[in-house]
């Protein structure tokens, strides 16, 4: 059994195992170059306090492959339930071919078992391998990227670590069992793919930020979390603000929101889509057109007068265990659709 298994996975496992070894070849040779480049950026940049320009220019020198590296980690495990799950038990069903096998010594069970087991530590195994050399190779990127493309944020988090072994066990299994039920390749693939995008969407929205509480806390306006400044002259000549999803002092950490706050507590109207008005004096004073209205001294006039802004974030450090709360997650519904799946199969008519 586990040979005839074996004979139906080598043309799949063959072709992601030619895909893996090209991925794993170019970022070998790329890496050290990319974190050389890094580490001489740093060197020079804290000379002279121009961090923030490097890191923009680093990652936009190479946010096109970085954007790649990551769509494949993210696109993998829905591949593997798409094509690999989803046709194993349905083209079987569909055929017929299933009752010859059933009609041997080998029971359901073991039969499901071995199918189960083979190809999914052979889609884990390749996962988990794109994963871990994508996290290796993007860690200088990951260090320099934007908020919204950062290692805790949505996109990256996704591809990055032991995440995707998770995601690929369940999604393989998930598609394993919907071609159970439906018993029909086309369909099954398409439900599979509809319910794993579901899920994935779902995940960094509903799920994720509440793993752990998250941190609110209220921070002073400087270039780390402000875009910039500007005068109104509609509105009376009033200072805008525009606020970005960082929180100084915890860089890479995932913003849940940032609000602007007045001197009393309550919140700027406007100030959670990024863009607040506050009243500073424009005629006279640092925040005058004459003065320094983007950021520096007119910045320091702005905290001066209380103005605050006020984030709710979870911190770069809770990366691993987010990730071991979310593999297990992903492990414990593959373990029920698996239960399912043996269910099925024993109570299942010839």
């Amino acid at each position: 059994m586990i040979w005839l298994t074996w004979r139906q996975l080598r043309g799949p496992a063959a072709m992601m195992a030619a895909l893996l070894v090209v991925l794993a070849i170019v970022l070998a040779v790329t890496g050290p170059g990319l974190a050389s480049e890094y580490a001489a950026g740093i060197a020079a940049c804290t000379q002279d306090d121009t961090c923030g320009r490097f890191y923009d220019r680093f990652f936009d020198t190479y946010d096109m492959p970085f954007m790649a590296v990551s769509l494949i980690t993210l696109l993998l495990p829905a591949v593997v339930g798409l094509f690999w799950g989803a046709p194993m038990i349905s083209r079987e069903l569909e055929t017929g071919t299933h009752l010859l096998v059933w009609n041997q010594s080998i029971t359901r069970t073991r039969w499901l078992a071995v199918k189960l087991g083979l190809t999914g530590l052979v889609a884990i195994a390749a996962a988990g391998l794109c994963g871990l050399v994508v996290t290796w190779w993007s860690g200088p990127l990951d260090r320099s990227a934007t908020d919204e493309l950062a290692l805790m944020a949505p996109l990256a988090f996704g591809a990055r670590g032991i995440a995707p072994m998770g995601y690929a066990a369940f999604a393989f299994v998930l598609g394993v069992s919907v071609g159970m039920l439906v018993r029909r390749t086309l369909p099954a693939m398409a439900l599979t793919l509809a319910i794993f995008a579901a899920l994935q969407l779902a995940m960094p929205l509903l799920v994720r930020p509440y793993l752990m509480s998250p941190v609110t806390g209220t921070f002073e306006l400087s270039q780390a979390n402000v875009d910039g400044v500007g005068i109104n002259r509609d509105k009376g000549g009033q200072i805008e603000i525009s606020l970005n999803a960082a929180v100084p002092g915890y860089a890479g950490a995932w913003v849940l929101s940032s609000e602007l706050v007045d001197p009393s507590g309550r919140t700027i109207t406007g100030s959670e889509s990024g863009m607040a008005v506050v009243k500073v004096s424009t005629t006279s004073g640092p925040c005058a057109p004459s003065g320094s209205p983007v950021l520096g001294a007119c910045m320091a006039e702005v905290n001066r007068l209380g103005y605050r802004q006020r984030a709710t974030y979870h911190p770069l450090e809770r990366f691993w265990p987010f990730q071991w709360m979310e593999t297990g997650m992903y492990a414990l519904l593959t373990l029920v659709l698996a239960w399912v799946s043996f269910w099925w199969i024993r109570r299942r008519p010839s």
